[in-house]
Protein backbone atom coordinates (compact mmCIF):
# COMPACT_ATOMS: atom_id res chain seq x y z
CA UNK A 1 0.00 0.00 0.00
CA UNK A 2 1.40 3.38 -1.03
CA UNK A 3 1.83 6.33 1.28
CA UNK A 4 -0.88 8.11 -0.66
CA UNK A 5 -3.32 5.27 -0.03
CA UNK A 6 -2.37 5.20 3.65
CA UNK A 7 -3.10 8.92 3.96
CA UNK A 8 -6.46 8.52 2.19
CA UNK A 9 -7.34 5.61 4.45
CA UNK A 10 -6.42 7.56 7.57
CA UNK A 11 -8.54 10.51 6.42
CA UNK A 12 -11.51 8.24 5.79
CA UNK A 13 -11.18 6.63 9.22
CA UNK A 14 -10.82 10.03 10.86
CA UNK A 15 -13.83 11.43 9.02
CA UNK A 16 -15.91 8.39 10.00
CA UNK A 17 -14.86 8.80 13.63
CA UNK A 18 -16.16 12.37 13.56
CA UNK A 19 -19.23 11.93 11.37
CA UNK A 20 -20.69 8.62 12.59
CA UNK A 21 -21.27 9.73 16.22
CA UNK A 22 -23.00 12.84 14.91
CA UNK A 23 -25.16 10.74 12.61
CA UNK A 24 -26.01 8.40 15.50
CA UNK A 25 -27.00 11.31 17.76
CA UNK A 26 -29.11 12.78 14.98
CA UNK A 27 -30.90 9.46 14.47
CA UNK A 28 -31.51 9.14 18.21
CA UNK A 29 -32.98 12.63 18.22
CA UNK A 30 -35.23 11.79 15.27
CA UNK A 31 -36.44 8.62 17.00
CA UNK A 32 -37.35 10.69 20.07
CA UNK A 33 -39.66 12.96 18.05
CA UNK A 34 -43.38 12.30 17.74
CA UNK A 35 -44.41 11.00 14.33
CA UNK A 36 -47.05 13.69 13.82
CA UNK A 37 -46.45 17.11 12.27
CA UNK A 38 -46.76 18.52 15.80
CA UNK A 39 -43.55 16.69 16.62
CA UNK A 40 -41.69 18.04 13.60
CA UNK A 41 -41.94 21.81 13.74
CA UNK A 42 -39.95 22.52 10.57
CA UNK A 43 -42.06 20.14 8.50
CA UNK A 44 -45.22 21.57 10.07
CA UNK A 45 -44.24 25.10 9.03
CA UNK A 46 -43.49 23.94 5.50
CA UNK A 47 -46.82 22.16 5.30
CA UNK A 48 -48.65 25.22 6.66
CA UNK A 49 -47.04 27.39 3.99
CA UNK A 50 -48.51 25.13 1.28
CA UNK A 51 -52.10 25.10 2.55
CA UNK A 52 -54.21 27.19 0.14
CA UNK A 53 -56.87 29.60 1.30
CA UNK A 54 -60.22 28.50 -0.07
CA UNK A 55 -63.71 28.84 1.33
CA UNK A 56 -67.06 27.14 0.97
CA UNK A 57 -70.02 28.92 -0.52
CA UNK A 58 -73.60 28.36 0.68
CA UNK A 59 -74.02 25.01 -1.08
CA UNK A 60 -70.65 23.49 -0.16
CA UNK A 61 -71.00 24.75 3.41
CA UNK A 62 -73.98 22.49 4.09
CA UNK A 63 -72.87 19.54 2.01
CA UNK A 64 -69.13 19.10 2.57
CA UNK A 65 -69.73 15.39 3.24
CA UNK A 66 -72.04 14.61 0.28
CA UNK A 67 -75.06 14.14 2.52
CA UNK A 68 -78.54 13.24 1.19
CA UNK A 69 -80.78 16.09 0.06
CA UNK A 70 -83.16 15.88 2.99
CA UNK A 71 -80.24 16.06 5.45
CA UNK A 72 -78.84 19.15 3.71
CA UNK A 73 -82.30 20.71 3.97
CA UNK A 74 -82.45 20.01 7.71
CA UNK A 75 -79.02 21.57 8.15
CA UNK A 76 -80.05 24.74 6.32
CA UNK A 77 -83.23 25.13 8.35
CA UNK A 78 -81.43 24.43 11.62
CA UNK A 79 -78.62 26.84 10.74
CA UNK A 80 -81.08 29.62 9.92
CA UNK A 81 -83.03 29.01 13.12
CA UNK A 82 -79.84 29.07 15.19
CA UNK A 83 -78.48 32.20 13.48
CA UNK A 84 -81.76 34.07 13.99
CA UNK A 85 -81.93 33.10 17.65
CA UNK A 86 -78.33 34.19 18.39
CA UNK A 87 -78.82 37.47 16.52
CA UNK A 88 -82.16 38.40 18.10
CA UNK A 89 -81.10 37.41 21.59
CA UNK A 90 -77.95 39.60 21.70
CA UNK A 91 -78.38 42.84 19.67
CA UNK A 92 -76.35 45.08 22.01
CA UNK A 93 -73.53 42.58 22.50
CA UNK A 94 -73.26 41.93 18.76
CA UNK A 95 -73.40 45.61 17.82
CA UNK A 96 -70.52 46.54 20.12
CA UNK A 97 -68.52 43.52 18.95
CA UNK A 98 -68.97 44.55 15.31
CA UNK A 99 -67.93 48.11 16.16
CA UNK A 100 -64.79 47.01 18.04
CA UNK A 101 -63.67 44.23 15.71
CA UNK A 102 -62.03 46.53 13.18
CA UNK A 103 -59.76 47.99 15.86
CA UNK A 104 -59.01 44.94 18.03
CA UNK A 105 -56.70 42.47 16.30
CA UNK A 106 -57.44 39.73 18.85
CA UNK A 107 -61.12 39.81 17.89
CA UNK A 108 -60.23 39.47 14.23
CA UNK A 109 -58.01 36.47 14.96
CA UNK A 110 -60.36 34.60 17.29
CA UNK A 111 -63.33 35.28 15.04
CA UNK A 112 -61.52 33.84 12.03
CA UNK A 113 -60.31 30.72 13.85
CA UNK A 114 -63.38 29.51 15.74
CA UNK A 115 -64.04 26.93 13.02
CA UNK A 116 -62.08 25.21 10.22
CA UNK A 117 -60.99 27.83 7.70
CA UNK A 118 -63.08 26.48 4.81
CA UNK A 119 -66.27 27.20 6.78
CA UNK A 120 -65.08 30.39 8.47
CA UNK A 121 -66.28 33.29 6.25
CA UNK A 122 -69.85 32.02 5.86
CA UNK A 123 -69.99 31.09 9.53
CA UNK A 124 -68.71 34.52 10.67
CA UNK A 125 -71.31 36.22 8.52
CA UNK A 126 -74.28 34.34 9.94
CA UNK A 127 -73.39 32.78 13.33
CA UNK A 128 -72.30 35.77 15.33
CA UNK A 129 -70.97 35.63 18.90
CA UNK A 130 -70.74 38.66 21.19
CA UNK A 131 -67.33 39.33 22.73
CA UNK A 132 -68.50 41.63 25.53
CA UNK A 133 -69.98 40.78 28.91
CA UNK A 134 -71.46 43.06 31.54
CA UNK A 135 -71.16 41.16 34.79
CA UNK A 136 -70.26 37.85 36.42
CA UNK A 137 -71.30 36.19 39.64
CA UNK A 138 -71.39 32.66 41.02
CA UNK A 139 -70.64 30.41 38.06
CA UNK A 140 -72.35 32.58 35.45
CA UNK A 141 -71.61 35.56 33.21
CA UNK A 142 -74.11 38.05 31.79
CA UNK A 143 -73.85 39.76 28.42
CA UNK A 144 -74.88 43.33 27.50
CA UNK A 145 -78.41 42.15 26.72
CA UNK A 146 -79.00 40.55 30.12
CA UNK A 147 -78.56 36.95 28.94
CA UNK A 148 -76.96 34.67 31.53
CA UNK A 149 -74.58 31.85 30.63
CA UNK A 150 -72.92 29.16 32.70
CA UNK A 151 -69.21 29.97 32.46
CA UNK A 152 -67.14 27.15 30.99
CA UNK A 153 -64.27 29.43 29.97
CA UNK A 154 -62.62 29.58 33.39
CA UNK A 155 -61.08 32.88 32.24
CA UNK A 156 -58.32 30.86 30.50
CA UNK A 157 -57.48 29.18 33.80
CA UNK A 158 -57.54 32.21 36.11
CA UNK A 159 -60.87 31.27 37.66
CA UNK A 160 -60.10 28.39 40.01
CA UNK A 161 -62.18 29.31 43.06
CA UNK A 162 -65.05 31.24 41.51
CA UNK A 163 -65.35 34.78 40.20
CA UNK A 164 -66.76 36.19 43.46
CA UNK A 165 -63.63 35.02 45.27
CA UNK A 166 -61.44 36.99 42.85
CA UNK A 167 -63.62 40.09 43.07
CA UNK A 168 -63.07 40.02 46.83
CA UNK A 169 -59.29 39.54 46.39
CA UNK A 170 -59.08 42.55 44.08
CA UNK A 171 -61.26 44.72 46.35
CA UNK A 172 -59.23 43.92 49.45
CA UNK A 173 -55.96 44.17 47.53
CA UNK A 174 -56.86 47.63 46.25
CA UNK A 175 -57.73 48.78 49.78
CA UNK A 176 -54.41 47.47 51.13
CA UNK A 177 -52.42 49.17 48.36
CA UNK A 178 -54.26 52.50 48.43
CA UNK A 179 -51.92 54.23 50.84
CA UNK A 180 -48.91 53.45 48.64
CA UNK A 181 -50.51 53.67 45.22
CA UNK A 182 -48.67 52.69 41.99
CA UNK A 183 -45.17 53.32 43.37
CA UNK A 184 -42.74 51.12 41.45
CA UNK A 185 -39.25 49.95 42.29
CA UNK A 186 -39.75 49.79 46.05
CA UNK A 187 -41.79 46.96 47.53
CA UNK A 188 -45.10 47.00 49.35
CA UNK A 189 -44.70 45.37 52.76
CA UNK A 190 -46.93 42.43 51.73
CA UNK A 191 -44.27 41.19 49.29
CA UNK A 192 -42.25 39.63 52.12
CA UNK A 193 -45.25 37.59 53.23
CA UNK A 194 -46.03 36.56 49.65
CA UNK A 195 -42.49 35.25 49.23
CA UNK A 196 -42.64 33.16 52.40
CA UNK A 197 -45.95 31.58 51.34
CA UNK A 198 -44.65 30.90 47.84
CA UNK A 199 -41.55 29.21 49.24
CA UNK A 200 -43.76 26.84 51.23
CA UNK A 201 -46.08 26.21 48.28
CA UNK A 202 -43.29 25.54 45.79
CA UNK A 203 -40.88 23.77 48.13
CA UNK A 204 -38.15 26.05 46.74
CA UNK A 205 -35.88 28.77 48.08
CA UNK A 206 -36.26 32.00 46.13
CA UNK A 207 -38.90 33.90 44.18
CA UNK A 208 -38.95 36.44 41.36
CA UNK A 209 -41.99 38.29 40.05
CA UNK A 210 -42.78 39.00 36.41
CA UNK A 211 -45.57 40.49 34.36
CA UNK A 212 -46.96 37.32 32.75
CA UNK A 213 -46.64 33.56 32.77
CA UNK A 214 -44.82 33.71 29.44
CA UNK A 215 -42.25 36.08 30.94
CA UNK A 216 -41.74 33.83 33.98
CA UNK A 217 -41.02 30.86 31.69
CA UNK A 218 -38.59 32.99 29.65
CA UNK A 219 -36.66 33.83 32.79
CA UNK A 220 -36.66 30.20 33.97
CA UNK A 221 -35.10 29.07 30.69
CA UNK A 222 -32.62 31.96 30.69
CA UNK A 223 -31.44 31.12 34.21
CA UNK A 224 -31.13 27.41 33.33
CA UNK A 225 -28.90 28.26 30.38
CA UNK A 226 -26.90 30.73 32.45
CA UNK A 227 -26.11 28.30 35.26
CA UNK A 228 -25.54 25.16 33.17
CA UNK A 229 -23.66 26.96 30.35
CA UNK A 230 -25.61 24.78 27.93
CA UNK A 231 -27.60 25.97 24.94
CA UNK A 232 -30.68 23.81 24.38
CA UNK A 233 -34.03 23.41 26.03
CA UNK A 234 -36.31 20.39 25.67
CA UNK A 235 -40.04 20.78 25.33
CA UNK A 236 -42.53 18.03 24.62
CA UNK A 237 -44.73 17.65 21.58
CA UNK A 238 -47.90 19.75 21.77
CA UNK A 239 -47.02 21.53 25.02
CA UNK A 240 -47.74 25.24 25.39
CA UNK A 241 -45.36 27.45 27.38
CA UNK A 242 -46.31 30.91 26.09
CA UNK A 243 -45.84 32.50 22.72
CA UNK A 244 -42.15 33.44 22.72
CA UNK A 245 -39.88 32.04 20.02
CA UNK A 246 -37.94 29.27 21.81
CA UNK A 247 -40.99 27.42 23.14
CA UNK A 248 -43.38 27.82 20.20
CA UNK A 249 -41.74 26.20 17.19
CA UNK A 250 -43.83 25.48 14.14
CA UNK A 251 -46.81 27.39 12.70
CA UNK A 252 -47.52 30.67 14.46
CA UNK A 253 -43.86 31.53 15.00
CA UNK A 254 -42.19 33.45 12.15
CA UNK A 255 -38.75 32.42 13.44
CA UNK A 256 -37.30 28.93 13.61
CA UNK A 257 -35.83 28.25 17.07
CA UNK A 258 -32.27 26.98 16.81
CA UNK A 259 -31.81 25.78 20.37
CA UNK A 260 -35.00 23.83 21.05
CA UNK A 261 -35.57 20.08 20.93
CA UNK A 262 -39.22 18.99 20.67
CA UNK A 263 -39.40 15.38 21.88
CA UNK A 264 -42.15 12.81 22.24
CA UNK A 265 -43.92 12.92 25.58
CA UNK A 266 -43.94 9.76 27.72
CA UNK A 267 -41.41 7.99 25.47
CA UNK A 268 -38.22 6.18 26.59
CA UNK A 269 -36.46 7.47 23.46
CA UNK A 270 -36.80 11.00 24.86
CA UNK A 271 -35.14 9.89 28.10
CA UNK A 272 -32.29 8.40 26.06
CA UNK A 273 -31.70 11.77 24.37
CA UNK A 274 -31.59 13.45 27.78
CA UNK A 275 -29.08 10.87 29.01
CA UNK A 276 -26.73 11.06 26.05
CA UNK A 277 -26.59 14.69 24.90
CA UNK A 278 -24.37 17.27 26.60
CA UNK A 279 -26.02 20.46 25.30
CA UNK A 280 -29.36 20.30 27.18
CA UNK A 281 -29.81 22.99 29.81
CA UNK A 282 -33.39 22.32 30.87
CA UNK A 283 -36.57 20.34 30.35
CA UNK A 284 -39.90 22.18 30.27
CA UNK A 285 -43.01 20.31 31.39
CA UNK A 286 -46.59 21.57 31.23
CA UNK A 287 -48.65 19.14 33.36
CA UNK A 288 -51.74 19.94 31.29
CA UNK A 289 -50.26 17.62 28.64
CA UNK A 290 -51.29 14.71 30.83
CA UNK A 291 -54.78 15.16 29.33
CA UNK A 292 -53.61 15.00 25.70
CA UNK A 293 -49.98 13.80 25.46
CA UNK A 294 -48.21 14.79 22.23
CA UNK A 295 -51.17 16.83 20.98
CA UNK A 296 -51.53 20.58 20.93
CA UNK A 297 -54.32 22.19 22.94
CA UNK A 298 -57.56 21.18 21.26
CA UNK A 299 -59.48 23.86 19.38
CA UNK A 300 -62.46 23.65 17.08
CA UNK A 301 -60.58 25.44 14.29
CA UNK A 302 -58.74 22.17 13.62
CA UNK A 303 -61.76 19.93 14.17
CA UNK A 304 -61.97 18.77 10.55
CA UNK A 305 -63.09 15.23 11.46
CA UNK A 306 -63.64 13.19 14.64
CA UNK A 307 -60.01 12.34 15.21
CA UNK A 308 -59.56 14.43 18.36
CA UNK A 309 -58.18 12.26 21.16
CA UNK A 310 -57.69 12.78 24.87
CA UNK A 311 -57.08 10.47 27.82
CA UNK A 312 -55.76 11.01 31.33
CA UNK A 313 -53.83 8.26 33.11
CA UNK A 314 -52.61 9.69 36.40
CA UNK A 315 -50.41 6.73 37.46
CA UNK A 316 -48.73 6.58 34.03
CA UNK A 317 -48.05 10.31 33.92
CA UNK A 318 -46.75 10.23 37.49
CA UNK A 319 -44.28 7.49 36.54
CA UNK A 320 -43.17 9.56 33.56
CA UNK A 321 -42.52 12.68 35.66
CA UNK A 322 -40.55 10.65 38.18
CA UNK A 323 -38.45 9.16 35.37
CA UNK A 324 -37.80 12.67 34.06
CA UNK A 325 -36.82 13.82 37.53
CA UNK A 326 -34.35 10.95 37.83
CA UNK A 327 -32.61 11.53 34.51
CA UNK A 328 -32.47 15.30 35.00
CA UNK A 329 -30.80 14.82 38.38
CA UNK A 330 -28.39 12.29 36.88
CA UNK A 331 -27.38 14.59 34.01
CA UNK A 332 -27.44 17.98 35.75
CA UNK A 333 -30.41 19.15 33.63
CA UNK A 334 -32.78 21.70 35.15
CA UNK A 335 -36.35 20.41 35.45
CA UNK A 336 -38.84 23.27 35.02
CA UNK A 337 -42.49 22.68 35.86
CA UNK A 338 -44.74 25.19 34.08
CA UNK A 339 -47.76 25.59 36.35
CA UNK A 340 -48.96 28.84 34.82
CA UNK A 341 -52.19 27.09 33.81
CA UNK A 342 -52.68 24.25 36.31
CA UNK A 343 -51.27 25.91 39.44
CA UNK A 344 -53.74 25.61 42.38
CA UNK A 345 -56.27 23.78 40.18
CA UNK A 346 -55.22 20.20 40.92
CA UNK A 347 -54.16 20.47 44.57
CA UNK A 348 -53.29 23.19 47.15
CA UNK A 349 -49.60 22.89 46.20
CA UNK A 350 -50.35 22.42 42.54
CA UNK A 351 -49.07 19.74 40.18
CA UNK A 352 -45.99 19.10 42.32
CA UNK A 353 -48.23 17.85 45.12
CA UNK A 354 -50.70 16.17 42.75
CA UNK A 355 -48.04 14.09 40.94
CA UNK A 356 -45.56 13.84 43.84
CA UNK A 357 -42.66 15.52 42.06
CA UNK A 358 -40.21 18.28 43.04
CA UNK A 359 -38.97 20.49 40.23
CA UNK A 360 -35.86 22.70 40.22
CA UNK A 361 -37.77 25.71 38.93
CA UNK A 362 -41.55 26.27 38.96
CA UNK A 363 -43.55 28.98 37.20
CA UNK A 364 -46.97 30.24 38.25
CA UNK A 365 -49.35 32.78 36.75
CA UNK A 366 -52.99 33.61 36.04
CA UNK A 367 -54.76 32.78 39.29
CA UNK A 368 -52.08 33.49 41.88
CA UNK A 369 -52.48 37.29 41.91
CA UNK A 370 -56.14 37.10 42.83
CA UNK A 371 -57.29 37.80 39.28
CA UNK A 372 -54.68 40.38 38.24
CA UNK A 373 -51.88 39.74 35.69
CA UNK A 374 -48.73 38.10 37.08
CA UNK A 375 -45.91 35.68 36.42
CA UNK A 376 -43.98 34.05 39.26
CA UNK A 377 -40.79 32.02 39.20
CA UNK A 378 -39.68 29.94 42.19
CA UNK A 379 -36.37 28.10 42.29
CA UNK A 380 -33.40 26.79 44.20
CA UNK A 381 -30.87 29.32 45.55
CA UNK A 382 -28.10 28.25 43.20
CA UNK A 383 -30.34 28.60 40.12
CA UNK A 384 -31.98 31.94 40.89
CA UNK A 385 -28.81 34.06 41.22
CA UNK A 386 -28.43 36.45 38.28
CA UNK A 387 -24.76 37.33 38.66
CA UNK A 388 -21.34 35.81 39.25
CA UNK A 389 -19.53 37.42 42.17
CA UNK A 390 -16.15 36.29 40.84
CA UNK A 391 -16.79 37.85 37.40
CA UNK A 392 -18.77 41.10 37.91
CA UNK A 393 -19.62 41.52 34.22
CA UNK A 394 -21.10 38.02 34.02
CA UNK A 395 -24.80 38.64 34.67
CA UNK A 396 -28.17 37.17 33.67
CA UNK A 397 -30.32 40.26 33.23
CA UNK A 398 -34.08 40.32 33.82
CA UNK A 399 -36.21 43.30 34.81
CA UNK A 400 -39.72 44.62 34.23
CA UNK A 401 -41.30 47.97 35.01
CA UNK A 402 -44.42 46.50 36.58
CA UNK A 403 -42.80 43.60 38.42
CA UNK A 404 -44.11 43.62 42.01
CA UNK A 405 -46.73 46.28 41.28
CA UNK A 406 -48.32 47.16 44.67
CA UNK A 407 -51.91 46.44 43.60
CA UNK A 408 -50.91 43.08 42.11
CA UNK A 409 -48.89 42.16 45.20
CA UNK A 410 -51.66 43.05 47.65
CA UNK A 411 -54.22 41.09 45.62
CA UNK A 412 -51.75 38.20 45.63
CA UNK A 413 -51.39 38.49 49.39
CA UNK A 414 -55.16 38.25 49.78
CA UNK A 415 -55.29 35.25 47.45
CA UNK A 416 -52.48 33.38 49.21
CA UNK A 417 -53.96 34.06 52.65
CA UNK A 418 -57.43 32.95 51.60
CA UNK A 419 -56.04 29.86 49.82
CA UNK A 420 -55.07 28.56 53.28
CA UNK A 421 -58.57 29.03 54.73
CA UNK A 422 -60.76 26.04 55.63
CA UNK A 423 -63.40 27.17 53.12
CA UNK A 424 -60.98 27.06 50.19
CA UNK A 425 -59.21 23.89 51.31
CA UNK A 426 -62.63 22.21 51.50
CA UNK A 427 -63.00 22.69 47.74
CA UNK A 428 -60.15 20.23 47.20
CA UNK A 429 -61.78 17.49 49.25
CA UNK A 430 -62.52 14.52 46.95
CA UNK A 431 -61.89 16.84 44.01
CA UNK A 432 -60.94 14.18 41.46
CA UNK A 433 -63.67 11.80 42.58
CA UNK A 434 -66.29 14.55 42.28
CA UNK A 435 -65.31 15.66 38.79
CA UNK A 436 -64.63 12.16 37.48
CA UNK A 437 -68.10 11.14 38.61
CA UNK A 438 -69.63 14.16 36.89
CA UNK A 439 -67.86 13.36 33.64
CA UNK A 440 -68.92 9.72 33.86
CA UNK A 441 -72.53 10.73 34.54
CA UNK A 442 -72.62 12.95 31.48
CA UNK A 443 -71.00 10.30 29.28
CA UNK A 444 -73.45 7.66 30.49
CA UNK A 445 -76.39 9.91 29.57
CA UNK A 446 -74.93 10.68 26.14
CA UNK A 447 -74.35 6.97 25.46
CA UNK A 448 -77.90 6.02 26.52
CA UNK A 449 -79.31 8.54 24.06
CA UNK A 450 -76.92 7.45 21.30
CA UNK A 451 -75.43 10.93 21.04
CA UNK A 452 -71.90 10.81 19.58
CA UNK A 453 -70.15 13.27 21.92
CA UNK A 454 -68.13 12.31 25.00
CA UNK A 455 -66.03 14.24 27.53
CA UNK A 456 -62.55 13.47 28.87
CA UNK A 457 -61.25 15.28 31.93
CA UNK A 458 -58.21 16.11 33.98
CA UNK A 459 -60.04 17.12 37.15
CA UNK A 460 -61.94 20.34 36.24
CA UNK A 461 -60.31 20.68 32.80
CA UNK A 462 -62.43 18.97 30.15
CA UNK A 463 -62.36 18.39 26.42
CA UNK A 464 -65.05 17.00 24.11
CA UNK A 465 -64.27 14.09 21.79
CA UNK A 466 -66.51 12.68 19.07
CA UNK A 467 -67.31 9.03 18.38
CA UNK A 468 -68.89 9.33 14.93
CA UNK A 469 -66.98 10.62 11.88
CA UNK A 470 -68.25 14.05 10.92
CA UNK A 471 -67.08 17.25 9.26
CA UNK A 472 -69.43 19.33 11.40
CA UNK A 473 -68.44 18.67 15.01
CA UNK A 474 -67.34 22.33 15.28
CA UNK A 475 -71.01 23.37 14.97
CA UNK A 476 -71.60 21.98 18.45
CA UNK A 477 -70.08 25.09 20.08
CA UNK A 478 -72.88 27.25 18.67
CA UNK A 479 -75.62 24.90 19.89
CA UNK A 480 -74.03 24.95 23.35
CA UNK A 481 -74.03 28.75 23.22
CA UNK A 482 -77.70 28.72 22.28
CA UNK A 483 -78.36 26.62 25.39
CA UNK A 484 -76.72 29.24 27.62
CA UNK A 485 -73.21 27.78 28.00
CA UNK A 486 -70.33 30.24 27.53
CA UNK A 487 -67.26 28.76 25.85
CA UNK A 488 -63.93 30.37 25.00
CA UNK A 489 -62.98 30.88 21.36
CA UNK A 490 -61.47 27.38 21.11
CA UNK A 491 -64.99 25.99 21.41
CA UNK A 492 -65.42 22.42 22.60
CA UNK A 493 -61.66 21.87 22.78
CA UNK A 494 -61.54 22.98 26.39
CA UNK A 495 -64.05 23.53 29.18
CA UNK A 496 -62.64 24.95 32.43
CA UNK A 497 -64.88 24.66 35.47
CA UNK A 498 -64.25 26.65 38.63
CA UNK A 499 -64.05 24.56 41.78
CA UNK A 500 -67.14 26.20 43.25
CA UNK A 501 -69.54 24.48 40.82
CA UNK A 502 -72.18 22.78 42.95
CA UNK A 503 -74.01 19.56 42.06
CA UNK A 504 -77.04 21.68 41.14
CA UNK A 505 -74.93 23.93 38.89
CA UNK A 506 -73.42 20.95 37.14
CA UNK A 507 -76.79 19.25 36.71
CA UNK A 508 -77.98 22.35 34.86
CA UNK A 509 -74.88 22.37 32.62
CA UNK A 510 -75.31 18.67 31.90
CA UNK A 511 -78.96 19.11 30.93
CA UNK A 512 -78.07 21.93 28.54
CA UNK A 513 -75.19 19.96 27.05
CA UNK A 514 -77.49 17.03 26.28
CA UNK A 515 -80.17 19.33 24.81
CA UNK A 516 -77.56 20.89 22.51
CA UNK A 517 -76.41 17.43 21.40
CA UNK A 518 -79.99 16.41 20.62
CA UNK A 519 -80.41 19.53 18.49
CA UNK A 520 -77.21 18.69 16.60
CA UNK A 521 -78.70 15.32 15.67
CA UNK A 522 -82.12 16.75 14.88
CA UNK A 523 -80.64 19.34 12.52
CA UNK A 524 -78.62 16.75 10.62
CA UNK A 525 -75.06 17.71 11.56
CA UNK A 526 -74.40 14.30 13.10
CA UNK A 527 -75.73 12.14 10.29
CA UNK A 528 -74.75 8.43 10.43
CA UNK A 529 -72.95 7.38 7.25
CA UNK A 530 -71.01 4.06 7.21
CA UNK A 531 -68.97 5.22 4.21
CA UNK A 532 -67.77 8.36 6.00
CA UNK A 533 -64.61 7.55 7.98
CA UNK A 534 -62.07 9.91 9.48
CA UNK A 535 -59.54 8.70 6.92
CA UNK A 536 -61.97 9.37 4.07
CA UNK A 537 -62.63 12.87 5.41
CA UNK A 538 -58.93 13.68 5.61
CA UNK A 539 -58.28 12.31 2.14
CA UNK A 540 -61.14 14.37 0.75
CA UNK A 541 -59.75 17.53 2.33
CA UNK A 542 -56.30 16.74 0.93
CA UNK A 543 -57.80 16.42 -2.55
CA UNK A 544 -59.52 19.78 -2.08
CA UNK A 545 -56.25 21.40 -1.08
CA UNK A 546 -54.37 19.93 -4.04
CA UNK A 547 -57.10 21.04 -6.40
CA UNK A 548 -57.05 24.61 -5.10
CA UNK A 549 -53.27 24.71 -4.87
CA UNK A 550 -52.42 23.23 -8.25
CA UNK A 551 -55.68 23.34 -10.15
CA UNK A 552 -55.93 19.54 -10.33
Amino acid sequence: MTNHELVIGALVVGAAAVILPRVRRRLELSRAKHRSLTGHSTMAKRFASLVPGYFYGPEEFFNADSAPKDVVGRRKRGFQRLATMLRERCPKSLALTAQARESISDLQFTGAYRVPFQFSPYCREHLQIGAFVESAHGVTVEDLDGNQYYDLTGSYGVNVFGVDFYKACIREGAARAEALGPVLGSYHRCVAGNVERLRVLSGLDEVSFHMSGTEAVMQAVRLARYHTRRSHLVRFCGAYHGWWDDVQPGPGNPASPRHTYTLEDMDPAALHVLRTRTDIACVLVNPLQALHPNSAAAGDSTLVDSGRKAAFDRPAYTRWLKALREVCTERGIILILDEVFVGFRLAPRGAQEYFGIQADLVTYGKTIAGGLPIGVLCGRHNLMRRFNAERPADICFARGTFNSHPYVMTSMATFLEQAESPEILALYRNLDATWNERAERLNTTLAKENLPARVVNLSTIWTVVYEQPSRYNWMFQFYLRAQGLALSWVGTGRFIFSLNYTDQDFAEVMQRFVLAARDMVEDGWWQPNPALTNKAIRRGILREMLRHRFGW
